[in-house]
Protein backbone atom coordinates (compact mmCIF):
# COMPACT_ATOMS: atom_id res chain seq x y z
CA UNK A 1 0.00 0.00 0.00
CA UNK A 2 2.83 2.72 1.10
CA UNK A 3 4.50 1.95 -2.67
CA UNK A 4 1.30 2.28 -4.47
CA UNK A 5 1.08 6.01 -2.59
CA UNK A 6 4.24 6.49 -3.73
CA UNK A 7 4.04 5.39 -7.23
CA UNK A 8 3.83 8.29 -9.57
CA UNK A 9 0.70 7.41 -12.15
CA UNK A 10 -1.28 11.23 -12.28
CA UNK A 11 -0.53 13.17 -15.46
CA UNK A 12 -0.21 17.23 -14.92
CA UNK A 13 -3.51 17.37 -16.60
CA UNK A 14 -5.64 14.89 -14.48
CA UNK A 15 -4.03 16.34 -11.27
CA UNK A 16 -4.94 20.04 -12.19
CA UNK A 17 -8.34 18.65 -12.92
CA UNK A 18 -8.63 16.43 -10.08
CA UNK A 19 -7.61 19.53 -7.55
CA UNK A 20 -9.45 21.97 -9.81
CA UNK A 21 -6.55 24.55 -10.32
CA UNK A 22 -4.50 25.15 -13.23
CA UNK A 23 -1.68 23.31 -14.51
CA UNK A 24 0.40 25.94 -14.49
CA UNK A 25 -0.28 26.31 -10.66
CA UNK A 26 1.52 22.72 -10.84
CA UNK A 27 4.65 24.27 -12.46
CA UNK A 28 4.77 27.07 -10.06
CA UNK A 29 4.61 24.80 -7.39
CA UNK A 30 7.30 22.54 -8.79
CA UNK A 31 9.55 26.23 -9.52
CA UNK A 32 9.09 27.08 -5.92
CA UNK A 33 10.59 23.40 -4.94
CA UNK A 34 6.87 22.84 -2.94
CA UNK A 35 6.42 19.11 -4.91
CA UNK A 36 8.79 17.30 -6.97
CA UNK A 37 6.83 15.13 -9.44
CA UNK A 38 8.72 12.54 -11.33
CA UNK A 39 9.39 12.66 -14.70
CA UNK A 40 9.22 10.26 -17.58
CA UNK A 41 12.15 9.81 -19.94
CA UNK A 42 10.04 12.00 -21.87
CA UNK A 43 10.21 14.35 -19.90
CA UNK A 44 6.73 14.23 -18.75
CA UNK A 45 5.54 15.13 -15.12
CA UNK A 46 3.79 12.49 -12.87
CA UNK A 47 2.12 12.53 -9.73
CA UNK A 48 2.00 10.24 -7.15
CA UNK A 49 -0.85 10.49 -4.39
CA UNK A 50 1.53 11.76 -2.13
CA UNK A 51 1.99 14.83 -3.87
CA UNK A 52 -1.39 15.56 -4.56
CA UNK A 53 -1.85 15.24 -1.11
CA UNK A 54 1.16 17.53 -0.49
CA UNK A 55 -0.58 19.94 -2.90
CA UNK A 56 -4.07 19.86 -1.15
CA UNK A 57 -1.73 21.09 2.01
CA UNK A 58 -0.43 23.61 -0.05
CA UNK A 59 -3.99 24.76 -1.36
CA UNK A 60 -5.10 24.63 2.08
CA UNK A 61 -2.39 27.14 3.98
CA UNK A 62 -2.51 29.48 0.78
CA UNK A 63 -6.51 29.76 0.02
CA UNK A 64 -7.64 29.01 3.47
CA UNK A 65 -5.02 30.48 5.71
CA UNK A 66 -3.47 33.17 3.50
CA UNK A 67 -0.44 31.98 3.81
CA UNK A 68 2.63 32.87 1.00
CA UNK A 69 4.47 29.97 -0.64
CA UNK A 70 7.98 30.92 0.88
CA UNK A 71 5.95 30.16 4.42
CA UNK A 72 4.54 26.76 2.71
CA UNK A 73 7.60 25.73 2.09
CA UNK A 74 8.91 26.25 5.59
CA UNK A 75 5.81 24.70 6.91
CA UNK A 76 5.97 21.59 4.82
CA UNK A 77 10.17 21.79 5.47
CA UNK A 78 8.91 21.68 9.24
CA UNK A 79 6.47 19.10 8.76
CA UNK A 80 9.09 16.82 7.30
CA UNK A 81 11.64 16.99 10.07
CA UNK A 82 8.94 16.32 12.70
CA UNK A 83 8.26 12.94 10.50
CA UNK A 84 12.00 12.34 10.44
CA UNK A 85 12.01 12.84 14.47
CA UNK A 86 8.86 10.57 14.73
CA UNK A 87 10.52 8.13 13.16
CA UNK A 88 13.70 8.40 15.17
CA UNK A 89 11.61 8.03 18.37
CA UNK A 90 10.03 4.63 17.34
CA UNK A 91 13.20 3.12 16.47
CA UNK A 92 14.73 3.93 19.93
CA UNK A 93 11.59 2.63 21.74
CA UNK A 94 11.92 -0.27 19.81
CA UNK A 95 15.72 -0.46 20.76
CA UNK A 96 14.72 -0.27 24.17
CA UNK A 97 12.17 -2.77 23.54
CA UNK A 98 14.50 -4.78 21.92
CA UNK A 99 17.13 -4.25 25.24
CA UNK A 100 14.41 -5.19 27.89
CA UNK A 101 13.38 -8.32 26.10
CA UNK A 102 16.70 -9.33 26.15
CA UNK A 103 17.63 -8.52 29.65
CA UNK A 104 20.13 -5.68 28.85
CA UNK A 105 18.64 -2.89 30.62
CA UNK A 106 16.58 -4.42 33.21
CA UNK A 107 16.34 -1.66 35.65
CA UNK A 108 16.64 1.91 33.38
CA UNK A 109 13.67 3.76 32.56
CA UNK A 110 15.17 5.70 30.00
CA UNK A 111 17.45 5.48 26.91
CA UNK A 112 19.28 8.82 26.61
CA UNK A 113 21.12 9.29 23.11
CA UNK A 114 23.63 12.12 22.52
CA UNK A 115 22.66 13.60 19.01
CA UNK A 116 25.34 16.95 18.40
CA UNK A 117 23.52 19.81 19.53
CA UNK A 118 20.25 17.74 21.46
CA UNK A 119 19.64 15.27 23.54
CA UNK A 120 17.14 12.85 22.85
CA UNK A 121 15.57 11.19 25.78
CA UNK A 122 12.50 8.29 25.55
CA UNK A 123 10.95 7.15 28.64
CA UNK A 124 9.51 3.39 28.61
CA UNK A 125 5.96 2.98 29.03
Amino acid sequence: MKSAYNEPVYLISAVAEILNIHPQTLRQYEREGLIKPSRTNGKIRLYSQKDIDTIKTVLTLTRDMGINLAGVDLILQLNAKIEKLQSEVENYKNKIKDLNRFGVVPSSKALVIKKSSYDIVIIKE
